[in-house]
């Protein structure tokens, strides 16, 4: 066959950097829409924060920024709430389908012990804390929903605000770094593994979905 065969990483890495362009170009709807699926569906670590410095970084106005953080806040607490309307009604069985057994127990334990103060340290903690799996249990043990979204509001607030803050600050040298080879690279690789591990938890959703349902 005539042509050049592209490879896979390179090829999602196309994919990732369009998509992540796209978000750009939206600007506050681009950080809700990406913090609704990256607090439910998507595994997107630091995608949130990167959109944020990336657009705080190109119009450093502190108006805009508290605009910003308040569009990730607001995507975040609806993605929670996706969450929220899945696990709760299947309880504590349904659980144990979603996460492993070992997870399962951590976590029940934590929210069982002080499940508002839990869910305030998984909201404000930066990846790999695993703040899904937090919001996850405290639907499925019928923690208050009300409470629930009302703590996670507050704190992913305080961290937007945290982030755009730093990025108000070293904004200009945070563009400079992005022109770094090094840099770019680092930023390529978190892009695909951003990009398949929300592929691999999608199929898992919807595995685990049918397994329920059947």
């Amino acid at each position: 066959m005539l042509g050049v065969r592209v490879r896979p990483t390179k090829f999602a890495m196309r994919i990732a950097a369009h998509l992540f362009g796209i978000l750009l170009h939206l600007g506050g709807v681009g950080l809700l829409v990406l913090g609704v699926f990256d607090s439910s569906y998507l595994f997107a670590p630091w995608g949130n924060d990167l959109l944020l410095i990336a657009l705080t970084s190109d119009h450093p106005r502190l108006a805009y920024m508290i605009y910003l953080a308040a569009m990730s806040t607001v995507g975040s607490v609806l993605g929670c709430l996706l969450l929220d309307v899945t696990m709760r009604p299947l309880g504590e069985k349904g659980l144990e389908k979603y996460l492993s057994a070992r997870r399962v127990k951590r976590v029940r334990d934590k929210v069982g012990k002080n499940a508002g103060r839990a869910l305030a340290l998984a909201s404000l903690a930066p990846p790999p804390f695993p703040f899904t799996a937090f919001v996850m249990a405290a639907a499925a043990l019928q923690y208050s929903r009300i409470r629930l979204l009302s703590i996670i509001a507050a704190t992913r607030m305080v961290r937007f605000l945290i982030v755009g803050a730093l990025a108000l600050r070293f904004g200009r040298s945070i563009l400079r770094w992005a022109h770094i080879p090094m840099v770019q690279g680092l930023l390529a690789g978190l892009i695909v593994i951003c990009t398949v591990g929300s592929v691999l938890s999608i199929y898992g959703w919807i595995k685990q979905s049918r397994a329920t349902r059947s």
